[in-house]
Parts: C-alpha cells; structure tokens; sequence
C-alpha cells in the first residue's frame, strides 16, 4: 500500500444497519452496489465522532458495495479508519482537498482509478456567516474516473450542497444551491459527453421537487436511483409514521427516528408532511449519444433502500445525522434490438441513449430571474457595507482626534477598544463590501450568460417549443 494512499490509493459495502446483506451471488458484471453516506465529522464540532466513525467503518467492513461516496469526512484520520476498513475490498480510493478546511469528499471503490479532479463551487457561502462554515470549506465535485470491466470508464461524482436559504421562501434564498446545481450538472454534462457513464452521489441539500435537483436530472439528465425503484409508491395521503418516511419517501435528514434531530417540533411543512426530508441521492446516466454508442450495455436501478437507520449497536446515537442511501445498479448486457421497446416504457431509467435531456424555458427564466434578484440584492448589500466602512472610518478619525483632548486616565482604555471594535467593522465591511461582493456578482454574471447562451441556443434549436 502506498504512503500517500490518502491521496489516491491503488491497491485493492454499507449494508443497513437493521440487516447484515452477504454478498450477492450476483457477479460483478451484472451489477454494482453503491452507498452514499454524509458522516457529520466535523472536528470539535459534531456529537460522538470517534464512536460513530468507528461503527460506520465497521459497518462498511461487513458490506459488499463497489463504490461508498462519503461527505462531511473532514478529519483525514477519520477517513483512514474507514478506508483500512474495506481496503482489502476497495483498495481504490481518493480523499478530496479543496478550501480551507478540506472538501470533506471522498470515493472508495473496486475498480482501478484512471483520474481524479476536484471542481470548486464558485459560491458556497458568505465570509462572515461562520457559524454556516461553508466559505470556509471547499464545497464542490469531487470526480473518480474508474475503467470498470464491462462499462469502460465511468466517471463517479460526489458532492455536497450549500445548506443556506431551506425550502420555502422566495428561490433568492437559494441563490448558492442553485449555481452549485447548475455547475454540478455542466461537470455531469461534460462527463457523458466524453462517452462515459456517470454515477453521481451525496447530500444535495435539496427535495426531490426543488428547482436544483430540476436542474440536476433535467440539464444533467440523470436518473434518479430512488424514484425508479419506488414509482409505485402513491403520494402520502395522510399523516406518515417516520418508518413510513423512511421506507417509503426515501428521507435521509430531519427523521424523528435519527437521535441527532432537534428535539422540538419542526415548523417546515415538508418535514411534517414526510416526517423528515429526502436530500441525499444516488444518480445515474448514460454516455451522451453519438450515432455508435446505440447498443452500449444499460444501466437501471434494481433497487435502492436508505440504510444507517438503527442505532450504533451498544450506543443510543445515530450513525450520523444524515441517513445513508444504498442503490444496486443492474447492467443490462442484451441492450440491443431493445431500442423498439422503449418508449413504451414508463420507467425513466428506460430513457436513455435517444433521449437528450434539457430544462423547460420556464425552469430556464424562473433560475435566470432569481439569479437576477440576487446579483441587485449583492449590490445593494455591498453599498450598505461600504457606507457602513465610510462610516467606521470617519469615526475611527473623530476618535483620533479627540482621545488628545481627553485628560482623563481612565478614559483612554475605553477610547482604545473603541478603535479596536471600529476598526474590525471597517476591516469586515470593507471585504464584505468590496473584495466579496464583486467575487459574488462576478460568479453570478458568469451563470447569467451562461445560462442566456443556453436559452438562445435552445431557442434556434427547437422555436415552436420555445
């Protein structure tokens, strides 16, 4: 094994909690099992992290998944423990580093890593919400090339969503989840194109009808793992128990049967309705068509169940905050002369090669709109902060000035915090104002003409539908 096998490792799996799979008899080339978990490790920070991360890796080690997508793994010794864990299974692995603090992005898996590459979020947070972490960790795609036996090279993606701005409320409010979706689903774009299958994974911080994850399966033209394997499932008519949720609805946050939940009743209509929210997902797609790839073996999902649901054994706590969701993704060999039979098929994971995938102008207009609204809200946020730094300035003089007429002692150390206080609001507003508010507007003119190249295009492509 190699030293620097926390960068990648090219040597040579979670199961649910509640039951212990074997391996399947199934062999390697008619399936792949994959498991995507968010392990809350933030250090100093999240509850029980060394007893929650040696039962996660516990839990892998007795597992048989191909590929484990892992977020919020910020601590390198955790994902250490973990990667010794299944290293005899998976000896490809690859820890991501991006921003300050890490990516807290990893990939394990069976077969052999041809290339890796991390892409950054151009926004995923503001400087000075501290509290939120996310400008100070490297929110992105963390991409795996893999040269899997029958497939060829699949390129699998993880990720992990800006939190900010929930589920209700005007879009603006998730302004930097909706650039994260769109610049997630260019990177999943590109990769078909290049004639590789995608499999993308992680904590998408967004339910299944929010607008980015609208632009994730609809410019990305992904396959959702969950929704095929659980089409038959009717919408709740009535009040759910949180097994329900679970087992039925896919939910992966906010679950009552999750120890790390808030303990008072949430107010969100979404997690009242499901009894949590379903965040984390698997996806799937196919090469990009090109005229020769029409007979390329396919992909669909045989099933897929979210697992860490029961307690670590011994402990009352939750493997983690977030539930993990497991997906086994079945390769169909005889996908020639099946051409004739699609489009009789319901089944979304059915449509694939023939069926390019792009967003309707109203979701078009609706991202481009709040785009818009935020980039006049960052300019009005940044004039207030620079008046706020003219301000602090023109006090900081005044206080200068005047602490060489102050005869009293006593005074002066009042007079020297005040210049300290004045002196970090200046300093803050000054950054906020200036140097991150023209980073913020800049990323976000970059999305806007993107996203009007785009419309264009499809305008001169398709008029009668545009």
């Amino acid at each position: 094994m190699s030293s620097n096998s926390h960068s990648i490792n090219l040597h040579q799996s979670e199961i649910p909690t509640h039951s212990l799979q074997l391996p399947s008899t199934t062999t390697m080339a008619e399936q792949i099992r994959v498991v995507t978990l968010n392990c809350w490790g933030l250090k100093y920070i999240s509850k029980d992290r060394h007893e929650r991360v040696t039962a996660i890796a516990s839990a892998l080690a007795r597992s048989d998944y191909d590929i484990i997508a892992l977020q919020e793994i910020w601590v390198e010794a955790d994902y250490n423990e973990i990667r010794q864990s299944v290293v005899s299974r998976l000896p490809y692995t690859k820890l991501f580093h991006s921003g300050a603090l890490g990516a807290g992005l990893a990939i394990l898996t069976k077969w052999p890593i041809i290339a890796t590459s991390m892409t950054p979020y151009s926004l995923v947070g503001e400087p000075t919400d501290a509290f939120g972490g996310d400008w100070f960790v490297g929110k992105g795609v963390g991409s795996v090339t893999i040269m899997h036996p029958v497939l060829g090279q699949v390129q699998l993606l993880v990720t992990h969503f800006c939190a900010k701005g929930g589920e209700s409320g005007p879009e603006y409010n998730r302004t930097y989840r909706l650039v994260n979706a769109w610049e997630f689903a260019k990177v999943t774009r590109q990769a078909a194109e290049l004639g590789r299958y995608v499999i993308a994974m992680g904590d998408f911080n967004s339910i299944p009808t929010s607008l980015p994850v609208n632009i994730i399966l609809n410019y990305a033209g992904l396959v959702d793992s969950w929704a095929t394997s659980h089409a038959h499932i009717p919408p709740p008519s009535g009040m759910l128990s949180p097994i329900e949720g679970v087992v039925n609805y896919g939910v992966t946050a906010d679950s009552p049967l999750n120890s790390y939940r808030d303990s008072e009743p949430s107010g969100d209509p979404i997690v009242r309705k499901y009894q949590g929210k379903r965040l984390d997902y698997i996806l799937f797609r196919h090469p990009s068509p090109n005229g020769s790839n029409d007979h390329l073996p396919r992909l669909t999902c045989r099933d897929s169940q979210v697992v860490f649901t029961d307690s670590i054994l011994g402990n009352s706590c939750s493997y983690s905050d977030h539930f993990g969701v497991e997906a086994t993704l079945a390769i169909d060999m005889q996908a020639e002369g099946k051409q004739d039979d699609m489009a009789s098929l319901k089944d979304t994971s059915a449509v694939w090669f023939n069926s390019p995938s792009e967003l309707s102008s109203n979701v078009v207009t609706e991202v481009m709109s709040t785009f818009n609204t935020s980039y006049r809200m960052s300019q009005d946020r940044s004039r207030k902060e620079l008046t706020i730094f003219a301000t602090s300035i023109l006090a900081l003089i005044g206080l200068i000035i005047g602490s060489a007429w102050v005869v009293v002692p006593w005074l002066n150390p009042v007079f020297v915090l005040l210049v300290i206080y004045l002196s970090w609001v200046a300093t803050t507003n000054l950054y906020e104002g200036f140097i991150f508010g023209n980073w913020e507007r800049k990323a976000l003119q970059n999305v806007i003409e993107e996203l009007e190249l785009y419309k264009q295009i499809l305008v001169s492509q398709a008029p009668h539908d545009w």
